[in-house]
C-alpha cells in the first residue's frame, strides 16, 4: 500500500485556491475574489445588537447609537481596509423580534444617503429580508443585498437584486424568523446546507439574477450546533468544491460557538475567538470573512493568504 505525504491529500484544495479568480461586479465598484481574502465589516443600525458589549464603543450599533458614531465607524473601517460594509437595520441574534418593514426602513434610509455620500470608497451592502427594504438601500447606492433567508422569507429580494444589477448573498437558514434559532440539528449539516444552497440559487436565478452575482454563506450559528458549526468551517473546502462557480463568505464574528469553545467568554471577549475561526475559515477556502473587529481581520488574513500564496 503507498503511503503518500499528507499534503498529498490538500492538492486538489491548493489547485483550487490557485485557480479561482474572478471579478464580483456590483453597479458602482468590481471586487476581485481569489485573490485575497476580502473582509466585510459589519455596521448594525439596531437598538439590541447582539454584539454591543459593556461599552460604549463596542459597535456601531445599541443604545449609544447615533448617526455621527455610524459616520465615525465606517470611517475607521475604511481606514482599517475594509472591502465591503453591511449594514442592518434589524437583528437577528437569538431570541429577537422581526419588526416591521416600516421600522426596519426608518431604520436605514436617514443614514444611508449621507453614509454613502461620505465614505463612497467601497461598496456597501443591505443584511435584510425584506425587499421593500432592499429596494430603498439599493436605490440609495447600496451594491449588494445580504439575505440571511436565502430568500425564504420574501422571494421577491431576488427581484430587486436583478433589478438593480446587484451583488446577492444567499445564507442557509432554517425555520421562521422566530424560530431559525430553535431548530432540531439535522443529521448531515453538509449535505443540508448543499441542499438549501441549490434551492436557493435556483429561485434566484429564476427570478432574473445572473449566476455572477451570487455569492453563499453557509450561516453560521443559524440552527446549527456547536460542533455542526466547528464541522462547517473545517469542511469549508468541500462545500467549495460542491459550488466551484460560486464566491463563499462566512460570518462566525463573536457568535455563541466560539463563547461556548472559550468556557463561555461573553460576546466581548470572544475577539481572539473569532481571528483563529476567521484564520482557520480563509485557509479552507473562504473568499470573505464578515467580522465587527476589521483591523484585527485584515491582518489576520493577510497572514493567512502569505502563507495560502507560499503553499501553491
Amino acid at each position: 500500500m503507498l503511503i503518500f505525504p499528507f499534503y498529498f491529500y490538500l492538492l486538489p484544495s491548493l489547485v483550487y485556491f490557485c485557480l479561482m479568480k474572478r471579478e464580483w461586479k456590483l453597479p458602482k465598484h468590481t471586487l476581485t475574489i481569489g485573490k485575497r481574502t476580502l473582509v466585510m465589516g459589519i455596521i448594525n443600525l439596531t437598538p439590541d445588537s447582539f454584539s454591543e458589549g459593556n461599552r460604549p464603543d463596542f459597535s456601531a450599533g445599541g443604545r449609544w447609537f447615533t448617526r455621527k458614531r455610524a459616520w465615525d465607524h465606517v470611517e475607521t473601517m475604511i481606514e482599517d481596509g475594509v472591502d465591503i460594509i453591511d449594514v442592518g437595520g434589524e437583528s437577528t441574534r437569538p431570541g429577537a423580534n422581526q419588526i416591521s418593514e416600516e421600522e426596519e426602513i426608518r431604520r436605514t434610509e436617514k443614514y444611508l444617503n449621507v453614509m454613502i455620500l461620505l465614505h463612497n470608497d467601497v461598496p456597501y451592502s443591505i443584511d435584510t429580508t425584506k425587499a421593500a427594504v432592499a429596494r430603498v438601500a439599493l436605490k440609495a447606492g447600496v451594491e449588494i443585498v445580504n439575505d440571511i433567508s436565502g430568500l425564504r422569507f420574501d422571494p421577491l429580494i431576488a427581484e430587486t437584486a436583478a433589478h438593480y444589477d446587484a451583488g446577492l448573498i444567499l445564507m442557509h437558514s432554517r425555520g421562521t424568523f422566530e424560530t431559525m434559532h430553535q431548530q432540531e440539528p439535522v443529521k448531515d449539516i453538509i449535505s443540508e446546507v448543499a441542499r438549501d444552497w441549490r434551492r436557493a440559487i435556483a429561485e434566484a436565478e429564476m427570478r432574473g439574477v445572473k449566476r455572477d452575482k451570487i455569492v453563499l454563506d453557509p450561516g453560521i450559528g443559524f440552527s446549527k450546533t456547536k460542533e455542526q458549526n466547528i464541522e462547517l468551517i473545517a469542511k469549508l473546502d468541500q462545500l467549495i468544491a460542491r459550488f466551484p462557480d460560486f464566491p463563499i463568505v462566512i460570518g462566525t464574528s463573536r457568535k455563541s460557538f466560539i463563547g461556548h469553545i472559550l468556557s463561555g467568554a461573553p460576546v466581548n471577549k470572544r475577539v481572539f475567538g473569532t481571528m483563529a475561526s476567521v484564520a482557520a475559515a480563509a485557509l479552507r477556502g473562504a473568499h470573505i470573512v464578515r467580522v465587527h473587529d476589521v483591523k484585527a481581520a485584515v491582518e489576520t488574513v493577510r497572514v493567512v493568504d502569505a502563507i495560502k500564496d507560499a503553499a501553491r
